[in-house]
């Protein structure tokens, strides 16, 4: 107070003082004279008390009876002006505090006079606020007869002093309790025993409370005694009292001063026996009371409510809820029920309208709701207030729309005035208001006709009430039509948003503590290890007290909240309002997702979903799940039925697009409104944002957003974006502009959808994945069996999530490729085209995609990502192969150099193409292999080489296209000379991968199986070239046959040296004999059909018209190429151990070769049989390697060049000693020369068969007969002199008997007559045949052998002398060949030769060949004329013999020459052997020959023919 304290105020003070006293006593001078000695005295008193004291205030204080004596005085006089005057005076004294208690008292009592006498009321009023304001001196009864004066002022006839002293009441309450709350500060410090209160109503036993204590407490008590109509304790002096003003005192009481009753027991006392019973006594009128309900039916009147004191009554009730809740738990759950009850349509529309403002009060306060959750619903006998509340606003709502209002008593006209919210004429014409001309929409709800307008009431969070702050309105007031639903509205709105926010953040902080707790978890000592997990569990069981809460709360609202919201859904004609609703559902969805609370959350989730999609809109997934959630519920509130109320009517909805439903059976058409495109985008915004907690009520979602994109016609475009598509149905799909600008936005919004998908944790993205599977299965489903356009929403969605979820798509990869590969399997070409283009992109995205680690180091993951490109190809829709073999190539190009691992996977793509899957597939799939072959050989694992050659043998045996046969073939040359030029690297690396291989299996206990075991790996890689290659010298077309069979030949010649020697074993049995066997076989089987031409207009040469000349080509060139092999190579194969079993089963080929019926074949068999014998040594000369140096080092050796390399292959490694060790000048040691005439003389049996089978004669003859022909033979004979010189030392009579056979019957064989011009010389010449060359040719060799050979050969002699006179008689008797008859050349002139039919057979010309045979017979006889054998066998005899047929034909011979020749050797031979036969003559061995030459000599002379 220092203002009023300083020295100059002191003075001014005394100064004012003494000049009121002055006034007053001039006042007084006349009338009143007593006052005016009393003012001068006064005076006088004044000056001594400032002069005397220092202390003047205080001073003054002590003596203020007697100073304001005069003043008192002075108003006893009644007087207007004086009593002014004094007021005034008093009133400055008392704000410089210089008025004691005993002056106040007589203050009071002065005025309390004044009062009773109505004088200066407003003065008065002032006056005792100025005393109780400034100080505290004033209580107990002066406070109370102070308080009692403003009260009776109330109650005056003026109206302004009436408000004037409720103004004050008011004031001076609240300074009643402020000393209080002013003392209970000063005391604060000192702790007292609190003092149980006593139960009773004794109003003494306030003893223990401090004197401000004590005032506030008999005021309020008195004010309680008040509002009931009970006289007061202390108050004393009241003579009437309202009580729509004491409950506003009371009211404004407990709202200022909450703590003053939290802290002292008597107060609570006083609110728990006085205020509580009081409010529920005071509320019985308004419980009782039924609208409509006529009175005579009870028996006692019912007391109506009224407005003034219901109202007043509410706002206590908020107080007493709202701060003293915790005191009083059971009344506040009476008081809430009643509040509910008041929402009851029967009451009148101001009590529900003030009821709905009460409990929007309680909405905007969260907390305040979890408690009443916490002490009401989670209680076990206890109301369920909390959802009651929000269950009564549902039905509230709901009653609003369907309950026909009744009208109020108001006598008002206005149709809006006279209900709340009833149902309005004409609705459509009262939701427009007329502004200039231009008709605008009210917001508004509509619902199956009845129209409720949407006013603005309050700010979004705050109650602010009209109604319940009418505190001047005695009537009760019109409600306009709408403000009741808008409240609620708003109160649902506050409620969610309250809840879910408390909730949301409480959430949140539970969260974060977890997270730091198990932060500091880690810290290392042990007692703060213990405090932690201490303060683990307090804060687990406080999570878990907490989350009962929580659940309970959402339990108990969701049900009546989604029954109001649902249905003002579907009645909301104003997009913000609608906005709004959503809101709510979208925040209550995530709430109960964020919980756990499965039901709750698919239900609000389900909600929007059923608002985004048209009315009635067929989707079963919406259906079955709200009617089961929906249907095991059974509340009081009429809310179950709100759900099943079917959509109102659309009247104020603008529709936006019109599209076709998503359905098996085409169903006409469906109409989205602006509402749907609203709910889309929450639902949308409610995936977007909450996407993690939506777990399986992403089904919901899904399915919805298909159906919706279906009916706007949004389609999948690259990357698994939809775009706008065409409508492919037809004109069916209708867009407005409106709708044509959102639609870009809602596609955006749904790939950011997906998009979003990688932040959601693992668990949630796998019940996205697995909603997106099954709704894709739901679409397959659909598209079955028809070729309507499918739904590709789930597909290219689940590609979507693929691509963004690339960090971590080791979580998904099998169950969204998996459902993928099903996709592509569908029989709807769209459905799977887009199956696969998801699938490949996935893999591509995949393969390029930087994961940590790196693919490189992580092969199991590059396996895992290309799996499904091989699963691909177990699909036989040809589409699906080329989607896959494009993206093959596509990762060959971009990725082949890091394929590794993946390697086999990629070529069994290629490898698994069909024979039967089509050109297309076939070339492309081809491309591939082009490409690895050419660029990337070097970088994949040696282990995959061998997958590699399968692959391109694999191509070649594709029947589709001839020329990718025969590149692939190429193919495989190219890949035979890499392996020759990389050989030594393959080498090592593929040992050292086999070695790892061979440890695995010994620790599995199995034996390790690869093909061709046990050859090493790199042989076993070279085998499977060579395999592949002869299975491509067997197909069934001629091209690939030869170009394999030139091709096998050549890489086996070419790089055969590169082989383990064990290796060559293999090579022949199981690659070259195996390919002999099977070409003989088909040669043999091979049909002998023409071919009329080789497809398209390619003729065939008359030698290849048919299939068995075809395969004679192939087995030419197999027979020719193996038997080079045994040639070349003979020196690897003879120390193999079995070489003349392979001797013997060559052999065998090449005479079943010799013996087909196919002249081709049969001589180049023969062919074969000279190469393989015209071996001299192991190694041929040319063939042998230099010498290496003396010093026993390996020398490299030169191999090549080989075609196609620019420089020849040094190499240093065991192949140089392999052919090193076949390089010494002089033949290795192994065969020695028994074996080799074994292998000889098996030659010389082969040969014998050949000759012997092919020279028979057949035994019939038609026009089909085969008869060798004459190269044939002649190439046969030819062989014997170089085989002869080979077995010579074994060679017997029975050897040469054999051969005899052979060359008589050669000799005999006729010639076609259309192949006789180019052999036969014309008649004229005498020209030996190249064949009767090679006869006398073999019988030469064999005599000069003879010649030089021991005794024991030369007995031979005699036979050779009847093999050649044998073919001297040809001469005059040709021979015949079985029954074939046959036209004799000698007989014929050259040009007759041009008339025999084309089968006809002719006899060669033999004069020539007799004769010369004759000649040799007189040179042979020459020499050997002496000889024991030649004498012995009589050989004179039978020349003489012999010559005897042609003298004594003499001209009858077919040619002149023939006895002309015989005449000339008959006389050399006999001037030979004559003088042996003298010699012999007593031998007796030339007895028989003298006869024999004498009739010789007589048929000559004297021949019979002329």
């Amino acid at each position: 107070m220092s203002g009023t304290s300083s020295p100059e105020a002191v003075k001014k003070l005394l100064e004012n003082m003494q000049s009121d006293l002055r006034a007053l006593s001039l006042e007084c001078k006349k009338k009143f004279p007593p006052v005016k000695e009393a003012a001068e005295s006064g005076i006088i008193k004044v000056k001594t008390i400032a002069a005397r004291n220092t202390e003047i205030l205080a001073a003054l204080k002590e003596n203020s009876s007697e100073v304001v004596q005069p003043f008192l005085m002075g108003c006893g006089t009644k007087e207007p002006k004086i009593t002014q005057l004094c007021l005034a005076a008093i009133q400055r004294l008392m704000s410089h505090e210089v008025v004691s208690e005993t002056a106040a008292g007589n203050i009071i009592n002065m005025l309390w006079q004044l009062m009773e006498n109505s004088l200066e009321e407003l003065k008065l009023l002032q006056t005792v606020l100025v005393l109780l304001t400034t100080n505290t001196v004033v209580h107990d009864e002066a406070l109370s007869k102070a308080i009692v004066l403003c009260f009776r002022l109330h109650f005056t006839k003026d109206n302004i002093t009436n408000n004037t002293a409720a103004a004050t009441v008011r004031q001076v309450v609240t300074v009643v309790f402020e000393r209080m709350v002013a003392e209970d500060e000063r005391h604060r410090d000192i702790i007292e025993q609190p003092v149980l209160v006593q139960g009773n109503s004794n109003r003494r036993s306030v003893s223990t409370l401090k004197p401000c204590a004590k005032d506030a407490y008999m005021l309020f008590q008195d004010l309680c005694q008040l509002v009931n109509a009970d006289a007061p304790y202390w108050l004393v002096g009241m003579t009437e009292m309202t009580r729509t003003f004491g409950l506003e005192l009371l009211e404004s009481v407990l709202n200022d001063f909450p703590q003053v009753f939290l802290q002292h027991q008597e107060f609570s006392f006083l609110l728990k026996e006085r205020v509580c019973p009081l409010v529920i006594k005071l509320f019985s009128p308004n419980i009782k009371f039924r609208q409509g309900s006529s009175t005579s039916s009870s028996p006692a009147p019912v007391e109506k409510p009224y407005f003034p004191i219901c109202m007043r009554l509410l706002r206590v009730v908020s107080v007493l809820i709202k701060q003293f809740y915790s005191l009083l738990v059971t009344e506040c759950e009476i008081f809430l029920s009643l509040l509910v009850k008041f929402l009851d349509a029967d009451k009148p529309q101001w009590l529900r309208a003030v009821a709905v403002e009460s409990i929007h009060r309680f909405c905007v306060q969260p907390q305040l709701l979890r408690s009443f959750c916490q002490s009401y619903d989670m209680k076990q006998h206890s109301t369920k207030v909390f959802r009651d509340i929000v269950n009564a606003l549902g039905s509230f709502i709901q009653s609003l729309f369907l309950v026909p209002p009744t009208g109020n008593p108001a006598t008002s006209n206005q149709a809006g005035n006279n209900n709340l919210g009833g149902s309005v004429s004409a609705p459509a014409n009262s939701g427009m208001v007329g502004i200039g001309g231009g008709v605008t929409l009210l917001p508004a709800f509509e619902y199956r006709g009845t129209w409720i307008p949407i006013l603005t009431i309050t700010v979004q969070g705050s109650a602010k009430a009209t109604y319940l702050e009418m505190l001047d309105k005695v009537e009760p007031p019109t409600i306009p039509e709408g403000y009741a639903m808008s409240v609620a509205f708003h109160c649902l709105l506050d409620l969610v948003r309250g809840i879910t926010s408390m909730i949301e953040g409480e959430l949140g902080e539970v969260e974060t503590e977890c997270q730091t707790t198990t932060d500091e978890g880690s810290s290392p000592t042990q007692s703060t290890e213990q405090q932690d997990l201490q303060s683990t569990s307090d804060q687990m069981d406080k999570e878990i007290v907490s989350r009962a809460v929580w659940e309970e709360m959402v339990n108990a609202c969701w049900y009546g909240l989604l029954a109001a919201l649902s249905l003002l859904l579907d009645a909301s004609t104003d997009e913000a309002a609608t906005e709004n609703i959503l809101k709510a559902e979208l925040t209550m969805a995530a709430l109960c997702g964020r919980l756990g609370l499965v039901t709750s959350r698919d239900a609000f989730i389900t909600a929007i979903c059923k608002g985004s999609l048209p009315p009635h809109y067929a989707l079963t997934v919406l259906n079955t799940t709200t009617a089961a959630t929906l249907s095991n519920k059974s509340y009081s509130v009429q809310g179950q039925s709100v759900m099943m109320i079917s959509p109102s009517s659309e009247s104020h909805q603008q529709v936006v697009a019109v599209g076709q439903p998503l359905a098996v059976q085409p169903q006409g058409t469906v109409m989205l409104t602006s509402k749907n495109i609203q709910c889309m985008r929450t639902l949308l915004n409610l995936a977007h944002c909450h996407g993690a907690v939506l777990g399986t009520s992403w089904q919901l979602v899904l399915a919805t957003l298909q159906h919706l994109v279906w009916i706007l016609g949004l389609k999948p475009s690259s990357g698994g974006a939809l775009k706008p598509g065409r409508a492919v149905e037809g004109p069916s799909t209708v867009l407005t502009t409106a709708v044509m600008t959102d639609l870009p936005v809602i596609s955006n919004i749904l790939s950011r959808l997906f998009e979003s998908s990688q932040y959601l944790d693992d668990v949630s993205l796998h019940h996205l994945i697995n909603a997106l599977c099954s709704l894709s299965l739901e679409a397959m489903d659909m598209a079955y069996g028809n070729n309507k356009e499918p739904s590709l929403f789930a597909v290219a969605k689940l590609l979507e999530t693929g691509l963004v979820n690339m960090h971590r798509i080791e979580i998904l990869w099998r169950p969204l490729t998996g459902h993928l590969l099903e996709v592509c399997q569908h029989p709807n070409s769209r459905m799977r085209e887009w199956g696969a283009e998801a699938l490949t992109s996935l893999i591509k995205a995949g393969l390029t995609f930087n994961h940590d680690p790196p693919l490189s180091q992580n092969q199991r993951l590059q396996l895992l990502l290309l799996n499904p490109l091989k699963e691909m190809s177990n699909i036989n829709h040809p589409d699906i192969r080329l989607k896959q073999l494009e993206c093959v190539l596509q990762i060959l190009q971009s990725q082949g150099d890091s394929l590794g691992p993946g390697w086999p996977l990629v070529l069994g793509v290629m490898g698994a193409i069909r024979n039967d899957q089509g050109e297309s597939l076939i070339r492309t799939a081809f491309q591939c292999l082009q490409l690895v072959v050419t660029d990337f050989l070097p970088t994949m694992p040696c282990t995959c080489l061998q997958i590699v050659v399968d692959v391109a043998g694999s191509f070649g045996l594709h029947n589709q296209e001839l020329n990718i046969s025969l590149t692939s073939i190429g193919l495989l040359w190219n890949i035979s000379d890499y392996f020759f030029q990389r050989g030594e690297t393959i080498e090592k690396e593929l040992n050292k991968e086999e070695a790892a291989q061979q440890k695995q299996a010994e620790e599995k206990g199995v034996v390790l199986n690869r093909p061709f075991h046990p050859a090493p790996p790199f042989d076993c890689l070279w085998l499977c070239l060579y395999a592949k290659l002869g299975e491509l010298c067997v197909d069934p077309r001629p091209a690939v046959r030869k170009s394999a069979g030139q091709t096998l030949f050549s890489t086996i010649g070419a790089h055969g040296t590169l082989l383990q020697h064990s290796t060559w074993h293999t090579v022949i049995w199981k690659v070259l004999f195996h390919l002999l066997d099977r070409v003989r076989e088909s040669s043999t089987t091979a049909d002998k059909e023409k071919i009329e031409s080789g497809g398209g207009n390619i003729l065939i040469h008359h030698s290849r018209d048919t299939a068995e000349k075809q395969w004679a080509e192939t087995w030419v060139l197999t027979l020719a190429g193996v038997a080079r092999i045994f040639n070349t190579r003979r020196y690897l194969l003879q120390p193999l151990g079995d070489f003349s079993r392979a001797w013997d089963v060559l052999l065998d080929h090449i005479q079943s070769a010799a013996l087909s019926k196919n002249n081709e074949v049969s001589l180049a068999a023969l062919k074969s049989f000279q190469e393989i014998l015209q071996i001299v040594s192991p190694v041929r000369d040319s063939e042998k390697p230099e010498t290496p140096p003396v010093v026993n080092v390996p020398v490299p050796v030169l191999i090549g060049p080989i075609s196609g390399m620019s420089r020849p292959f040094i190499r240093t490694d065991s192949i140089g000693e392999r052919l090193g060790r076949y390089s010494s000048s002089e033949p290795p040691l192994v065969t020695d020369e028994l074996e080799d005439l074994n292998l000889w003389w098996a030659a010389w049996n082969t040969w014998y068969r050949i000759g012997s089978e092919s020279t028979k004669p057949p035994i019939t003859f038609d026009k089909l007969t085969f008869i060798p022909s004459q190269p044939f033979l002649t190439a046969l004979i030819q062989i014997f002199p170089a085989l002869y010189q080979h077995i010579k030392t074994g060679f017997n009579m029975d050897d040469l008997q054999k051969l005899g056979v052979i060359l008589h019957s050669a000799i005999s064989v006729p010639i076609s007559s259309d192949a006789s011009p180019f052999i036969l010389p014309s008649y004229t010449e005498a020209v030996l045949t190249s064949l009767q060359e090679a006869v006398l040719t073999a019988l030469d060799v064999l005599q000069k052998a003879i010649c030089v050979g021991p005794e024991n050969m030369q007995i031979m002699y005699p036979a050779i002398f009847d093999q050649l006179l044998a073919f001297v008689e040809f001469s005059c008797k040709p021979p015949q060949y079985g029954q074939l008859e046959t036209k004799h050349i000698a007989n014929a002139k050259y040009n007759q030769i041009q008339l025999f039919a084309p089968a006809e057979w002719v006899a060669l010309n033999y004069v020539p060949f007799a004769e010369r045979s004759l000649e040799v017979v007189v040179d042979l006889y020459q020499k050997t004329a002496c000889h024991k054998a030649v004498v012995n066998e009589k050989v004179l005899q039978n020349i003489i013999k012999t010559l005897r047929v042609p003298l004594s034909l003499k001209y009858s011979c077919p040619s002149e020459s023939t006895w002309k020749l015989a005449v000339s050797s008959l006389l050399r031979v006999l001037s030979i052997g004559l003088p042996v036969a003298r010699q012999h003559a007593s031998s007796g061995k030339f007895d028989s020959m003298w006869p024999e030459l004498a009739n010789t000599f007589e048929d000559f002379l004297f021949t019979k023919s002329e």
